[in-house]
This record gives structure tokens, C-alpha cells and sequence, in this order.
């Protein structure tokens, strides 16, 4: 199997100089491919959430400055937070600040005390994907074509610009992140290239993979060409309950694997990760 493994560092109650620490030492390991952040305002999963919390985009667009070859992202951008044309100028401006490094990771997003602190519309869930496929198709086209005029039900656009195009050609991967099954995994179907699945086991990451294969078919597009993807918070106290959690998953097909830290993060963690997790994981499903 072709694993790719990469890492992620949660940018709250941390500092850039930390985060940027770890990564440019994850970008001199040759089996770390990828590295990401999230795209919060608040820290999440944490009773007190007046705590500092760095911003996603452009957090990311000083540590693509600061790397040389791992492929970086948001895993994943709340699509509510910003006008998809918008962060189509982001993505494609961060897309040459890493020399077409960009992955591109996208949800419907679901902090509901963010949009209410700052006053942005939380729809309802099914509207809040219709609106993520929606963007999906504004982002997709602003990369690819000279102009765009697109009237959605949600998002209308009038001889739209977005210059300069993305290094990538035809644009970079979308990562769609999300685990509806009758919407978020159509809109996953249509247009990504990556699936970060929120699955709480192999068994229904399995379960859910397979509807995915599903909703593939009914639209002609071969399953096997997105790709499937996992994130696994590590204790780095424990390394080897990670390398644990992350087998099962391979064992259901996904290779795409993010080592996911916590603040503070320890010296020397993306050596230790590679050597005690990723290596082995490697050599184990060579």
C-alpha cells in the first residue's frame, strides 16, 4: 500500500514559533509527506475557550514560506467562514507561496459558538453542505477558467476573476472533510480528491467508505481515484497506541495518515513519530 503520513499541529495555546519548530522538523523527514492546521477562531475540545487560538490561512501561508517540500492545507476550512471566491484567491495565492504545494481542505464547518461570537450565519445542516458543493463548484472554476459568472441558490458570481491561477494544474486537491452519509459524501463524491472521513472506528470509517464507493458510481466516477484519509490525535507519551489506531484504519484502505498534536509540543515528537509510527506502519504494509 502506498501510505503517505503527515502531521498536524493544533494552533491553540501554542505560539507560531513553536508550530513553525515542528514543522521544518517534520519537512526534513523524508516519510512525512503533508502537514496541516485547522481552520478555528476558538480552541476546540477544551472548557475554556477564551484561550489563544492562531488562525488558520494565514498561519498557513507563513509556515508554506517557511517549508521546502511538504505538501500543506487546512484540514479542514469552514467554508461558512469566508466567501468561496474569496478563499479561492487564498488557496491559490498560499498554492505559490509553497511553489504548488497546496492541498486543499474544505468542510461545511459546525462551530456554533464561533458563528454566534461573531455573528456568522450557522444554517442548518443541510443547507450548510448544499452550500459546500456549491462553493466546490465556484473554487473549481475561478482555478480553471478566465472568468466566472455563476448564479447558485446560495452564492452568485459576475464575470468573476481570480488571478493568478493556482501552480497546479489543473488546480490543486481538494480535501473534503466530513461523514454525512446522503449529502456530505455526494458532494465528496463530485469533487475530491482526498476524503478525510470523521469515522470513531475502522468499522464504520469501513461502513462509510463504502457508501462513498457508492455515490461514486451513481455519478460514473471511478472510487478509486479519491483518495482515503484519516486523522488519529497522538499522546506522545504513548506512541504506540497511535501506531495501534492508525493499523486498523489501513486495514480498512485509508493511506492517507495524519499524525495529530496537541500543544505543547514535545522536542524532537515528528522524529519520534517517524521512527515509532510511520516507519513501521510503512515496513508492516509494504
Amino acid at each position: 500500500m502506498n501510505l503517505r503520513f503527515g502531521i498536524k499541529t493544533m494552533p491553540q495555546n501554542t505560539t507560531y514559533d513553536d508550530i513553525l519548530r515542528v514543522w521544518r522538523e517534520a519537512d526534513g523527514i523524508d516519510i512525512f509527506e503533508h502537514a496541516w492546521v485547522f481552520d478555528h477562531f476558538y480552541p476546540i475540545n477544551v472548557p475554556d475557550t477564551s484561550d489563544p487560538c492562531l488562525e488558520g490561512w494565514t498561519l498557513l501561508a507563513a509556515l508554506a514560506a517557511q517549508t521546502q517540500r511538504l505538501r500543506v492545507g487546512v484540514m479542514v476550512t469552514g467554508n461558512t467562514y469566508r466567501h468561496p471566491a474569496v478563499l479561492a484567491n487564498m488557496g491559490a495565492t498560499v498554492d505559490h507561496i509553497s511553489h504548488g504545494r497546496l492541498d486543499f481542505g474544505i468542510g461545511a464547518a459546525w462551530n456554533e459558538q464561533e458563528h454566534n461570537a461573531y455573528g456568522i450565519p450557522l444554517y442548518a445542516p443541510g443547507e450548510r453542505i448544499r452550500r459546500l458543493g456549491e462553493a466546490c463548484e465556484v473554487i473549481r472554476r475561478l482555478w480553471t477558467e478566465p472568468e466566472v459568472t455563476f448564479q447558485g441558490k446560495y452564492y452568485q458570481l459576475t464575470d468573476a476573476r481570480c488571478e493568478p491561477k493556482p501552480v497546479q494544474k489543473p488546480y490543486p486537491p481538494f480535501v473534503i472533510g466530513g461523514s454525512g452519509e446522503q449529502l456530505t459524501l455526494r458532494v465528496v463524491a463530485r469533487y475530491a480528491d482526498i476524503w478525510n472521513g470523521l469515522s470513531t472506528s475502522p468499522e464504520d470509517f469501513a461502513r462509510k467508505s463504502a457508501i462513498l464507493n457508492e455515490h461514486c458510481a451513481a455519478i460514473g466516477r471511478d472510487p478509486a481515484a479519491i483518495e482515503r484519509s484519516v486523522q488519529i490525535i497522538i499522546n506522545p507519551n504513548d506512541l504506540a497506541a497511535g501506531r495501534d489506531a492508525l493499523r486498523g484504519f489501513i486495514q480498512v484502505g485509508a493511506t492517507h495518515l495524519v499524525l495529530y498534536l496537541r500543544s505543547p509540543f514535545a522536542p524532537g515528537i515528528a522524529r519520534r513519530m517517524a521512527d515509532e509510527i510511520a516507519r513501521p506502519l510503512r515496513d508492516e504494509f509494504a
